[in-house]
């Protein structure tokens, strides 16, 4: 949808013909649905964002003569080298081998590869029509023009990419937000505060300010400048720091417990999670509404 948008032609492939055809009818009413709602991406029409899309069959037609190609597999190395490696021998110079991948190193992933150095992370953040960040990693072969190629590309389509400048476990987004998990699961562990009061923390505390600037920028703003901040408060800082546990087992106790509060909320069921992914869908919907307002460009 969102290559669509920017007015690319996009061949869907899948090993199971029916997951295209699941595929190509969600697309079709997610597209209506925005046009409905006032939130279709792109200067197209439904229509003729729909004409772009298109199923095939064999991974050889849907890549042929392709600029970009974007991997959704599961994440499961030894089945994401085996489709890179099967590309690798049906592509040419030109094309840009791209993975979503969360997590694998992209020097385990294109490990062996002839065209390692069209090879990169584009990873999109769920879900991706709506939350823009993509986090570009390069395989210590890629080349550079590739890196500036997927940065275009993406840019071209609405979102928003970084670059991280060379591999670590997790990449950038998955780290920070490990880290937030790990502190809210020892929290609750410990009988600080309770799973839902902690998600409160976030929602109407931190969220609110990190929807618009990042941690760095909140702390150059809390005080005059960034070397203010550090001045005044990075002795406390620390001595908090050094007072945060080891990482969480992620026990089935604490689990059970996290779980209770949250099926408080919102039950467990496919069709209650279904409703409020929907209704998040719709909030990040309106939010990045307000951002493309306030925010300069």
């Amino acid at each position: 949808m969102l290559f669509a948008s920017g007015g690319f032609q996009v061949k869907l492939y899948d090993i199971e013909q029916q997951q295209i055809r699941n595929a190509l009818e969600n697309i079709r009413k997610e597209m209506k649905l925005l046009e409905q709602a006032g939130s279709l991406k792109g200067s197209l029409s439904v229509e003729e964002q729909l004409s772009l899309i298109s199923g095939c069959p064999n991974i050889q037609e849907a890549v042929e003569g392709a600029m970009h190609i974007q991997e959704c597999v599961p994440e499961d190395l030894e089945l994401k080298k085996k489709i890179f490696a099967q590309l690798d021998s049906i592509i040419d110079d030109r094309v840009i081998l791209s993975s979503s991948t969360s997590c694998l190193m992209p020097s385990k992933l294109f490990a062996g590869l002839v065209h390692v150095k069209q090879c990169i992370v584009a990873h999109p953040v769920n879900p991706p029509y709506y939350i823009p960040l993509v986090e570009l990693v390069p395989h210590p072969e890629t080349a550079p023009t590739t890196v500036d190629r997927t940065h275009a590309l993406m840019k071209k389509i609405g979102q928003c990419p970084m670059r991280v400048q060379k591999e670590v476990a997790g990449f950038v987004l998955n780290r920070l937000q490990y880290a937030i998990i790990s502190e809210a699961w020892r929290l609750v562990e410990e009988g600080i505060v309770s799973p839902s009061d902690l998600d409160l923390v976030m929602s109407e505390g931190l969220g609110m300010r990190y929807a618009f600037i990042g941690p760095l920028e909140t702390m150059h703003l809390n005080a005059e400048g960034m070397l203010s901040y550090c001045d005044r408060y990075s002795e406390g800082i620390k001595h908090v720091l050094q007072t945060f546990g080891p990482i969480p087992e992620f026990s089935r106790a604490t689990a059970e417990k996290v779980n209770q509060d949250m099926c408080m909320k919102v039950p467990d069921d496919p069709e209650h999670l279904a409703a409020r992914r929907q209704w998040r869908d719709e909030c990040l919907m309106r939010l990045a509404k307000l951002k493309s307002q306030v925010q300069p460009q």
